[in-house]
């Protein structure tokens, strides 16, 4: 745990002298990213080993913690993208990167606490379903389209984590509200991906389009709302 800690500490620096080099010399951003990147693949590592030290009889917690420390890497990748796009002009927000990375301490504190790690696996799973709308809403396109057909596959995941989801309210295990988190996060990241690469089709038309795109952000609310209920609970 204190290894995890302090080298969630130090990313935290290097970012902040990442950020801070937005608008200094391109060598002074390389070195600084090289830094942040080496930094993240020793947190990598350190997250790995204490994930393993959980022990296999508890391998949903395990993944709350590899899907943290996997939050902090896409954001620290966004972060030095976004950086290299704006060298000589104001640096880039990285509230996303300092929110996953308090994430991560709070997954990685709250571990062994049998009370609240299901209550955290939630937390962090709704933080992360709010950071995909967000790129989902977003008017970048996707890197890739797909068919329709690829889509509808991706909803049964939703109905699936549903379920699982309504009886773990009902239940209130702590193992099955971090298996019901797990499960919701992927299923709502891949729905979410799938519907966008879905409307960018080219033969879907731009009324269809904005149809699909609005009911890809009403069902993930929905599920928000859903997972929100849980937590009460």
């Amino acid at each position: 745990r204190e290894g995890i800690l302090k080298t969630a500490k130090a990313l935290v620096e290097d970012t902040k002298v990442l950020v801070q080099n937005a608008t200094a010399s391109q060598e002074k951003l390389a070195q600084a990213a090289q830094s942040s990147v080496s930094t993240i693949t020793h947190l990598a590592e350190v997250v790995k080993l204490g994930a393993a030290s959980l022990g296999s009889e508890d391998p949903e917690t395990q993944v709350v913690l590899i899907n943290a420390v996997k939050d902090v890497a896409k954001a620290l990748g966004d972060l030095i993208s976004a950086t290299k796009a704006a060298a000589g002009k104001a640096g880039d927000d990285p509230a996303v990167m300092v929110t996953n990375v308090t994430s991560l301490l709070k997954t990685v504190k709250t571990i062994e606490d049998e009370a609240t790690k299901g209550t955290r696996a939630l937390e962090a799973t709704i933080e992360h379903i709010r950071q995909e709308l967000a790129v989902f809403s977003s008017p970048v396109p996707p890197s890739k389209v797909s068919t329709p057909e690829d889509f509808i596959r991706m909803t049964k995941g939703i109905t699936m984590a549903t379920a699982k989801a309504v009886a773990a309210g009902n239940l209130c295990q702590q193992e099955d509200v971090i298996a019901t988190a797990n499960l919701s996060r992927c299923a709502i990241a891949d729905m979410l991906r799938a519907c966008k690469e879905a409307t960018y089709h080219p033969e879907v038309s731009g009324d269809v389009q904005q149809r699909a795109l609005r009911f890809g952000k009403e069902c993930t609310d929905g599920y928000l709302e859903l997972l929100e209920h849980m937590l009460v609970v």
